[in-house]
């Protein structure tokens, strides 16, 4: 108990009297003397101290050989401390700043997986990893020689999954909560976007079921229309895959498609007799 106390102790005597030593440097004039401290706590791990001091430094260092080094770490500092956004602006701001540095290509590698740190589950909003994917691109379009290539292209590959599950998923709720016409939409633009996808099968036979669904909820003068649509997209998804394990489920749509459109149709003869024997009539 007595040895716990002892170390708890000794623990807060070192961290008050590394604030009070930080505060003594922070309130120096002395340039120099914050640059060699913020350089020791850097390196020892201290990346928060040493943000501070790094950031009071920043306007002092303005055309000196050392100002370089000064705001590559300070970026560094908010990327140690989970300071994604901060770090991903700092390090885009040191590659605009420095762009024949040694440093240049690895800042803007930084700034693109910083921003790749900073993106949500796929389940939340996606702008952010927009946001990251173009900022990859970007890195890749600029350095296409660097050593971070192939881990910039990981990290693409791994950003586009993360906006494909999303759209399949948005996909797939707007199906369940029976918004159809969302439904069929988001299928339509989820084939366009990732047509390589292994989501690609199951998205084309939800956009048939999407849109035959729609078509049995929808007014009577719409219906014709959008079943003919629905065997549009039959035919797409039997010819895109003959085998596929949607085929019966597929099958049994088209039938009832079909079944409706001879129903619409002879209803829309006994219509159209209907109006000419009352143009007959008139006359």
């Amino acid at each position: 108990m007595k040895k716990s106390v002892y170390i708890i102790l000794s623990i807060a005597v070192l961290t008050l009297g590394s604030c009070s030593n930080l505060t003594k440097i922070m309130k120096s004039n002395n340039i120099n003397e914050k640059y060699k401290a913020a350089i020791k706590y850097y390196e020892s791990g201290d990346y928060y101290r040493a943000g501070l001091l790094f950031e009071d430094l920043l306007p002092n260092m303005i055309g000196k050989p050392e100002a370089e080094q000064v705001q590559f770490y300070f970026a560094y500092c908010h990327y140690y401390q989970s300071q994604f956004e901060l770090s991903a602006h700092y390090f885009k701001s040191f590659h605009d700043t420095y762009q024949r540095s040694n440093f240049a290509n690895e800042a803007l590698y930084m700034h693109a997986y910083s921003l790749y740190k900073a993106t949500p589950e796929y389940n939340l909003d996606q702008s952010n990893t927009e946001q990251a994917i173009q900022a990859v691109q970007d890195f890749l379009n600029m350095y296409p020689t660097s050593n971070y290539v192939s881990e910039a292209e990981d990290l693409i590959k791994e950003l586009r999954e993360n906006l494909e599950v999303k759209a399949y998923n948005i996909a797939k709720q707007y199906q369940k909560l029976r918004r159809y016409k969302a439904a069929v939409i988001a299928c339509d633009n989820f084939q366009k976007d990732f047509p390589d996808s292994d989501y690609k099968e199951e998205i084309t036979y939800m956009k048939v079921l999407s849109q035959y669904e729609m078509s049995k909820v929808s007014l009577r003068s719409l219906q014709k229309e959008r079943y003919e649509e629905a065997v549009e997209y039959y035919y797409y998804f039997l010819d895109k895959y003959p085998e596929s394990k949607y085929l019966k489920p597929a099958e049994s749509i088209y039938k009832s498609c079909q079944k409706e459109l001879a129903s619409l149709n002879a209803l829309q003869k006994a219509s159209k007799k209907k109006l000419q024997k009352k143009e007959k009539d008139k006359v």
